[in-house]
């Protein structure tokens, strides 16, 4: 039976082109988040199955590839269910795993403490353009920082970010999970219906208001209450500042703690931000990972119709494994989508270092071999970058295969 050659369904291989663009977007963002006081960490790609199961993860939760009990602790005769048989998965993002880190080694990390994490996630997801099973997340968090201000700071450092990478009039839609239960609350929907309502809110953008109400009301909910609630967002679309119209309608449903943070964050990434974007407060905004405690963010670019990251408050997350909560807050930008669309624009890597190919002919003998190298190492040295090589019989074809690599220089070397 022969090999198979392709990847994994959902896997991908990465060509050394689109490489070469991923090492420079981790560039920027290394260099970028560092300038920020971010610290890079890094976290095993196995994590425990309880941790991963945690009811924290929303739909993911389904999506988690696991792993197979072994040696003695793998009893397939005693297993009742798929449970029985596992003891740990691959992760399906890395804020979990994060909060499990801080948690085993708080006493030994500053605080606040500004933590960078960019590694492989797995979700069992169905395969598609831009999304598959195996994938690269880039999160900014800071665990310990209760004010508004890392919430200021991960939204500053991350358009930042984007921003060297080229992108432009791109927006950052903001909302917080109070305001959402607030609105619930308002319209009259039960607390304990509020995640169903965020569920269908959360299809806004693909069915309309419209949709919304029909797909509230087959749920069950009555008539009152969904009226109620799309109200507030007729009225939002029509006010000539939403966030005001919000924040009066709701009246005594709001605390003001959250009017005054949202304001904060809104007015102080205006006034310091230093790339080209959009600060929008969108009610609709859900995001949909449980552990969401307060405000939530996305990255949205409007002329591309997608989202490329997104993240937000998630205070009570630590305290489920320390029985302490902490204030934590992070940022995650989608890594694979941003590399995606600089691949699709033509992007070509800016400063790369002159590109020389040295092509040596079949039989050239030792000495004058050692002499190439020699040449080459010193060439390196003063930052070119020198391929040697074998020449191929089809040298026409090998020098187009280096040109569309970007070397520009060719030397020959033939056997006297």
């Amino acid at each position: 039976m022969a090999l198979k050659k392709k990847p994994v369904t959902g896997m991908k291989d990465i060509l050394p082109e689109e490489m070469k663009i991923r090492d420079y977007v981790i560039s920027v963002i290394k260099e970028t988040y560092g300038k920020f006081g971010f610290t890079s960490i890094e976290t095993p790609c196995v994590e425990h199955i309880e941790n991963l199961n945690s009811k924290q993860g929303g739909e993911n939760e389904k999506l988690i590839f696991k792993v197979l009990k072994r040696g003695e602790k793998l009893k397939l005769e005693e297993a009742k269910e798929e449970n029985d048989l596992v003891d740990s998965g691959l992760r399906y993002d890395l804020t979990v795993p994060l909060v499990r880190f801080y948690s085993n080694h708080a006493n030994d990390l500053p605080s606040p403490f500004k933590a960078l994490q960019i590694g492989s996630v797995w979700r069992a997801d169905r395969p598609q353009r831009g999304r598959y099973r195996q994938f690269y997340q880039c999160d900014i968090d800071i665990l310990g920082e209760p004010s508004n201000l890392a919430e200021i700071e991960l939204i500053l450092a991350t358009t930042t970010t984007l921003g060297k990478l080229g992108f432009t009039n791109f927006q950052i839609k903001i909302n917080d999970r109070r305001i959402l239960k607030a609105m619930a609350a308002y319209s009259g929907f039960s607390e304990e219906d509020y995640d169903s309502v965020f569920i269908t809110l959360d299809k806004m953008d693909k069915i309309g208001l419209e949709g919304v109400a029909a797909e509230l009301e087959e749920n069950g909910f009555a008539k009152e209450s969904i009226d109620k609630y799309l109200s507030l967002f007729k009225g939002f679309e029509q006010a000539e500042n939403g966030l005001l119209y919000i924040y009066d309608e709701l009246g005594e449903y709001l605390e003001e703690e959250v009017k005054n943070g949202l304001r904060e964050i809104i007015d102080s990434v205006r006034a310091t931000k230093s790339s080209s974007f959009e600060l929008v407060f969108d009610p609709t905004l859900v995001r949909g990972m449980s552990y969401y405690t307060g405000t939530i963010f996305e990255i949205a670019m409007p002329e591309l119709g997608i989202a490329c990251g997104g993240g937000g408050r998630y205070d009570k997350m630590i305290g489920k494994f320390t029985g302490k909560d902490v204030p934590a807050c992070g940022f995650s930008i989608g890594f694979e989508r941003i590399v995606l669309l600089l691949l699709e624009s033509g992007f070509q890597v800016p400063n790369q270092s002159k590109k020389i190919a040295y092509l040596i002919e079949k039989g050239v003998d030792s000495s004058a071999l050692c002499d190439i190298i020699a040449e080459a190492q010193e060439m390196r040295k003063d930052g070119t970058q020198v391929l040697v090589a074998r020449m191929n019989k089809n040298k026409k074809f090998q020098k187009e295969t280096l040109m569309a690599q970007g070397y520009e220089e060719f030397k020959e070397f033939f056997a006297k």
